[in-house]
């Protein structure tokens, strides 16, 4: 996991705050679980403890991957984007050539991706191709079921 996360410095507060939460709080109730139902008796048989386990191992993925994706994240200043192209945190107006749709997107990391709020990642094929277009050009997008054809009408912050 290599690959830059782009996020405002909201989110990457809301990232730590959870991953605290998840050390301090969750690891130590996983633990507590573990131990209790350790204590109910024969290892082999007991469904109470291996659900704690598997809890526990669950958890301890969670905190990795956040922990990674913190590592790997880079904080993008709002007042610092160049609204002369579309680029992570712009939010660009764009019509479907082939349904004359109109819709607005904001561009995010894969983290804050949010398709209800209107927020798509720049990792997506849609982000992909339209980060780097200007106002009035043409984003050509494969998706699974053909060409789309998107023409980029505004990009503001």
């Amino acid at each position: 996991m290599s690959e830059t996360n782009y996020v405002t410095q909201e989110t990457f507060e809301r990232m730590k705050e959870e991953l605290h939460l998840l050390k301090s709080v969750e690891r130590p109730a996983a633990s507590k679980a573990i131990a209790e139902a350790r204590e109910k008796g024969d290892l082999k048989e007991n469904a109470e403890y291996d659900a704690a386990k598997e809890a526990q191992g669950m958890l301890e993925a969670k905190i990795k991957q956040l922990e990674g994706v913190i590592a790997t994240s880079k904080i993008v200043d709002t007042s610092t984007i160049d609204t002369s192209k579309v680029s992570v945190l712009t939010k660009v107006t764009i019509t479907n050539i082939a349904t004359k749709k109109t819709v607005t997107y904001q561009i995010v990391g894969e983290k804050e991706a949010d398709l209800k709020a209107g927020k798509i990642s720049a990792t997506s094929p849609i982000g992909k191709g339209l980060i780097g277009k200007q106002k009035g050009e043409i984003a050509e997008v494969q998706a699974p079921n053909g060409l789309l054809k998107f023409q980029v009408v505004d990009i503001t912050i």
